[in-house]
């Protein structure tokens, strides 16, 4: 187990094994089985009665938007629960009866809290108070808000410059506290915002915003229904998006066809039992994917291009495959993307992709007489060197068939947690928007800064080399969360004052500065009330809706604030009045907040009375064919190349996916249901074929490593369980592998880490 200096914490916590049994991987996602384990997660932390009565208001007009991921909800929501197994469990985690208040602290020191699992540090309970780790203690102590707030202060008036403080935000928190985050943040004199987006679809917004003109997707959820084809490429929709399935199932209802491209055959794209349906709860359910296509890791450009080689082969002799007019009138660089195709064999791509042609061929003949297509993608796209590359592949496929800007076709890069476009969008971003900048200064009447700050790799590495000494995050577990653990952990360690504003504990509690923070805030289910009035925030689902959000539940404790009423209370310490911003008033009148963000932000006019009920989709120009925002005014073919990986003899490539008991690095439990694994997490997914060429056997105890620019990482003790994945490819959750994970390897122009496409060899584990 890897120790570091400074409170002698641990990053890993215990490498223990914890009695894995292997059974058949499931051949289905949801149906009773998934009812039976959301209500067995929820019950346990809630209790029967506030589980059921918070589970109705759950993604419910009026209700609270689901603390999971950004998946849109329908205009009609259904009256037995609209919510899946994961968002229970989301809720289950957030609500939980359990809580973490001082005498917990006492009890367990920041050493001892550090040798837990992920999974035992997240089962610990919500933080109930403001608590502060003072230089040299291994326990954190209860501290006042006031007291809170005059910490952060007098560390912000000792830097040297603004640009040695870090403002990280995740997915979870509102647009309301993104946007006074982000203005506080640029009021104190930086860009400095790094957010979870650089760590996950960065890739998508880079790729889209060049080829497309804008950084988001351009589908609705009613598109599914119009679909001639949904293709879900690097994408586990049955863990992590569990509510898409139904719209893949209403696509089938339909008449259209799903395509699966991923190295795993995962079970939510098998078969899905729906169980608000009586076929989902007594029947088979409905098959999914038509096409499974088993691409070999990081390998999804030589699949696209060779599909698209094969459609312009058919085009040659019927121009209706490709939509010639809609290239014509909207695109450029056709031709210079078909002549690099013909640069390539068509037996070159499949050896590359490692996929069986006659299922290749069957997804050809099936587009080809397809109008309507959409392509959704997640991290098996965008975390890779070429993750942007991967993207524009797909966008060069649509632009093909013109499936963009109208019913039943578009992209749909589905993002992982709740708010994450929200936060993009209103503001929080390490690079310079000219025209953000003057809506601020005209509005609130300073001068934000005009340097880039840092996106999460430059400001971990700023951190690690004392460039910058304040670190605060605005939710999240930024230490499991990041790529190369131990570096990140140390860049951690290296600051003088780390801030985290939180709900639950986590490890990242754990791994802090010379001085820590934690500051507890309310969750999506908690009831905001100030004044005897309660409030409500809004949040952008992963369609380009914004709606309105209101707590359900009174909180844990009387201590808990807001996360805009934190941020407020940071800034007026630190400005204390003498700012032209009023951030005591603006942080607790959120209408008024939401006023001065129409004011700055586009599509946030009259967002109080909009985002009412359903709520309402911002500006996409995409879904207008307007490609004014581009050079030439039209979107644009790429010509991408195809990854070189240059595996060595003994090297293999590994992927950091998510169990099915897991939310991002939220471990809800050691179960992987729908992949046949219970009890254990620390488990390497080989292929036999591999495993008969370097003599493993089933159970073996193996180490593994990655050697990046002569610098070698490794995590130890991992259970060698055969599965269905190409031969030279691995899989091993996160955030257990993310030591692997070189911080100078990530996405050209994203800096998205390579999670998704790691050299590792594997070596038999020496045990005592």
């Amino acid at each position: 187990m890897s120790k570091l200096r400074h409170r002698n914490v641990s990053t890993e916590g215990s490498n223990a094994f914890t009695g894995i049994e292997l059974k058949a991987a499931e051949d289905h996602a949801a149906g009773l089985t998934a009812v039976k384990v959301a209500l067995g997660h929820v019950f346990k932390e809630m209790g029967v009665v506030r589980s059921l009565k918070t589970l109705s208001h759950m993604n419910q007009i009026d209700g609270f938007d689901c603390p999971g991921c950004a998946w849109p909800d329908p205009e009609k929501r259904s009256k037995l629960g609209e919510y899946c197994e994961n968002g229970a469990k989301a809720l289950s985690e957030e609500a939980t009866n359990k809580e973490v208040d001082a005498n917990f602290f006492k009890q367990h020191s920041v050493e001892d809290i550090s040798k837990w699992t992920d999974y035992k540090i997240g089962k610990s309970g919500r933080i109930t108070q403001p608590m502060i780790l003072k230089p040299g203690s291994v326990y954190y102590e209860p501290i006042s808000w006031k007291d809170a707030y005059q910490v952060v202060a007098e560390h912000l008036y000792e830097l040297q410059s603004p640009n040695e403080a870090i403002f990280y935000t995740s997915g979870r928190s509102s647009n309301e506290a993104a946007f006074l985050y982000g203005l506080f943040a640029r009021a104190f004199g930086t860009n400095n915002m790094p957010d979870c987006s650089n760590m996950c679809h960065e890739s998508s917004g880079v790729a889209l915003s060049e080829t497309l003109g804008i950084g988001k997707g351009s589908v609705k959820l009613e598109d599914f229904d119009k679909a001639d084809v949904v293709i879900v490429i690097g994408q586990n929709p049955g863990t992590n998006h569990p509510r898409m399935l139904s719209a893949l199932e209403k696509c089938k209802a339909n008449g259209g066809y799903v395509v699966s491209i991923n190295p795993l055959a995962e079970a939510g794209l098998v078969r899905f039992k729906n169980p608000q349906e009586v076929s989902g709860i007594i029947g088979n359910g409905h098959t999914l994917a038509d096409h499974h296509l088993q691409v070999r890791i990081n390998q999804d450009v030589a699949l696209l291009k060779l599909i698209q080689k094969k459609l312009a082969t058919l085009d040659a002799v019927d121009q209706m495959v490709f939509d010639h007019q809609f290239i014509s009138q909207y695109t450029e660089g056709y031709e210079a993307v078909l002549s690099e195709l013909n640069t390539y064999s068509e037996a070159a791509l499949l050896d590359i992709c490692g996929v069986d042609e006659k299922e290749v061929d069957a997804v050809v003949l099936l587009l080809a007489k397809s109008k309507n297509i959409i392509i959704c993608w997640a991290m098996g796209l965008t975390q890779h060197k070429n993750g942007v590359d991967n993207i524009k592949e797909c966008v060069n496929l649509l632009l093909l068939k013109g499936s963009l800007g109208k019913p039943g076709a578009g992209t749909c890069p589905v993002r992982g947690h709740s708010n994450v476009q929200g936060d993009r969008t209103v503001g929080i971003m390490h690079y310079v928007s000219k025209t953000f900048n003057e809506a601020v200064k005209t509005t609130f009447g300073f001068n934000p800064p005009e340097d880039m700050g840092y996106d999460v790799v430059k400001g971990i590495q700023a951190m690690y080399n004392k460039k910058a000494k304040v670190f605060m995050a605005l939710g999240g577990n930024f230490v499991s969360a990041a790529s190369d653990t131990e570096y990140t952990a140390k860049a951690i360690q290296n600051c003088e004052l780390t801030v985290q504003i939180s709900t639950k504990l986590n490890r990242s509690h754990c791994i802090v500065g010379k001085t820590a923070l934690i500051l507890p805030t309310l969750g999506r289910s908690d009831q905001d009330v100030i004044n005897g009035k309660q409030r409500h925030f809004t949040v952008e689902n992963s369609m380009g809706v914004v709606h309105q959000s209101k707590g359900f539940l009174h909180p844990i404790s009387e201590d808990i604030k807001s996360e805009p009423d934190i941020i407020g209370g940071i800034a007026d310490a630190y400005f204390k009045g003498n700012h032209p911003v009023n951030w005591t008033l603006l942080s607790s009148d959120y209408d008024l907040l939401r006023e001065k963000m129409g004011q700055v932000v586009r599509g946030f006019e009259n967002v109080n009375t909009k985002s009412k009920g359903r709520g309402y989709y911002l500006p996409n120009n995409v879904r207008d064919l307007d490609f004014s925002r581009l050079p030439n005014q039209k979107a644009k073919f790429t010509i991408t190349e195809l990854p070189i990986h240059d595996l060595k003899a003994d090297e293999f490539l590994l992927m950091s996916i998510r169990s099915h008991d897991q939310f991002n690095t939220t471990i809800y439990g050691l179960n992987d249901r729908y992949r046949g694994v219970y009890n254990e997490r620390r488990v390497l997914f080989m292929n036999e074929a591999d495993m008969k060429r370097y003599d493993y056997k089933k159970y073996d105890v193996v180490n593994l490593k990655s050697n990046y620019k002569g610098q070698e990482r490794s995590v130890f003790q991992f259970l060698v369980i055969p599965y269905n994945i190409p031969e030279g490819n691995l899989a091993a959750y996160y955030p257990e592998t993310n030591p692997l994970i070189p911080i100078d390897e990530f996405a050209v122009k994203s800096n998205t880490p390579i999670s998704k496409s790691v050299k590792v060899t594997v070596e038999k584990s020496i045990t005592l």
